[in-house]
């Protein structure tokens, strides 16, 4: 990995170079370089903390001046409990994966002598441009690493110190593998980013991850692939025949487990017929770990009558635009799903989630199987669960080891991004003198023969 401060066309053009490279070396010399990432990162934890803690009191700073939203603030914490644990963890983890490179998915016979082959292999430059997440530079570097991709990294001023900290450490542990130093490149101007999102003869894919701003302005400043996702408007639907236990657990490890995340829990669907039995249960469990509900006139008058009176007090009035907002803050809106003889709640619920979402997970609490399976088919998003919170929507813990992002677009890759979404596939064939001529009409039959991986 280098830091470096060289012209985008220059970064771009190193990066394509070396990405050919990568894309060569063997398994055991890219799982080499993931074990001396992750051991010269392990031996420089103070010196990445301290510089953390240089950024998160500058940014400390700037949101008190309202500059810097606490969300940014939150996500930007390398010393927050488990983060700089998963961001090692992670980087093993993907070192343990089974090689993405040269899989063959596809063989078949054309003809006698004449072999078709689909093999999977890297996608070649990709660009990330990411806000305050110091540890996507580990997570991008293992990954990429792995998956044979070279990668230019492009972090927000937030995090300057921590990038310019773990960036260092990387390019010193890469020096002693095969693996380029110029295959990971951390980019220090801040005026590179339209240059680079113009540059799609020498970059493949772009990757951001910040803002729905900084999303929105790339995907309409670039001809390049974007994969990502602008909003994390995640909904959980509480059905009638739901466990007032589970719902409360899910509920609570949605909302409060990480607010900030891109896969908590914003909008919250109560069956008409839960209104009096579950919702109580969730809204009381929330509301005593800190938690805003914003709701609709019949949740707000059901709460109201079946609260103690210091937390029924607390009940606001939810808006149209609460149940379209993602707050990445301790606030849920609330809303209740009538059942009417034209459409059934479950129907009305998926109707809802499908307009107003953002197509990254949303989850049903239920006991009734087949209720939970028509919401899992009707639900059109990257993530659909069962009884389970919207927070298991990552990488890791999918066992994909980390991820660069999750993703909400409908082809090429969907929800957290592994290996596996940095991967495209070659066609090869190996023939004996053959030509197209000789098939066809006339001419010789085509065996088209499948062939056993």
């Amino acid at each position: 990995m280098s830091l470096t401060s060289d012209s985008p066309l220059q970064v771009a053009q190193s990066a394509s170079l070396s990405a050919r490279i990568l894309a060569t070396l063997s398994s055991q010399a890219r799982n080499d370089a993931l074990k001396a990432i992750h051991a010269a990162l392990s031996g420089a934890k103070s010196e990445i903390l301290a510089a953390n803690a240089r950024d998160m009191e500058a940014a400390a700073k700037s949101a008190e001046n309202g500059e810097l939203s606490l969300s940014v603030l939150k996500r930007l914490d390398l010393g927050r409990k488990g983060k700089w644990e998963d961001m090692l963890r992670g980087i093993l983890d993907v070192r343990g994966l089974e090689d993405p490179v040269g899989k063959i998915s596809l063989r078949t016979r054309l003809d006698t002598g004449l072999d078709l082959e689909r093999v999977s292999c890297p996608i070649g430059t990709l660009l990330i441009i990411f806000e305050a997440r110091p540890e996507v530079i580990a997570n991008i570097a293992s990954l990429a690493v792995k998956s044979g991709n070279a990668a230019i990294l492009k972090g927000g001023k937030e995090s300057t110190e921590s990038f310019i900290a773990i960036s260092t450490v990387i390019s010193k542990a890469l020096e002693s593998t095969q693996v380029p130093n110029a295959s990971i490149q951390l980019l220090t101007s801040r005026s590179s980013i339209p240059d680079l999102l113009s540059l799609d003869k020498l970059i493949d894919l772009v990757i951001p991850r910040g803002s729905n701003e900084l999303v929105r302005y790339i995907k309409h400043n670039t001809r390049i692939p974007v994969l990502g996702h602008a909003d994390g408007l995640c909904s959980i639907y509480i059905h009638e025949t739901a466990d007032p236990e589970i719902a409360k657990r899910v509920l609570q490890d949605a909302k409060t487990g990480y607010p900030a995340a891109c896969n908590a829990v914003e909008t919250l669907l109560v069956d008409e017929a839960a209104l009096g039995t579950v919702l109580p249960v969730v809204a009381e469990s929330l509301m005593s770990s800190g938690v805003s509900l914003r709701c609709d006139a019949q949740s707000k008058s059901r709460l109201a009558a079946s609260l103690p009176r210091n937390l029924s007090m607390l009940l606001q009035d939810a808006t149209d635009k609460d149940y379209e907002t993602e707050f990445l803050d301790l606030i849920l809106a609330v809303k209740s799903i009538p059942t009417k003889p034209d459409m059934p709640g479950i129907e009305a619920a998926i109707e809802h989630i499908n307009r107003h979402s953002s197509h990254h997970t949303d989850a049903i609490i239920a006991k009734d199987r087949d209720v939970a399976e028509r919401f899992m088919k009707g639900i059109d998003s990257a993530g659909v669960f069962w009884n389970t919170s919207t927070r298991m929507s990552d990488g890791m813990r999918f066992g994909f080891g980390t991820e660069v992002g999750i993703s909400t677009n409908k082809i090429h890759a969907r929800g957290p991004v592994g290996l596996e979404g940095l991967m495209t596939y070659k066609y090869l064939l190996r023939g004996e003198g053959q030509t197209a001529r000789e098939y066809g009409e006339g001419g010789k039959a085509w065996k088209h023969e499948r062939l056993p991986l």
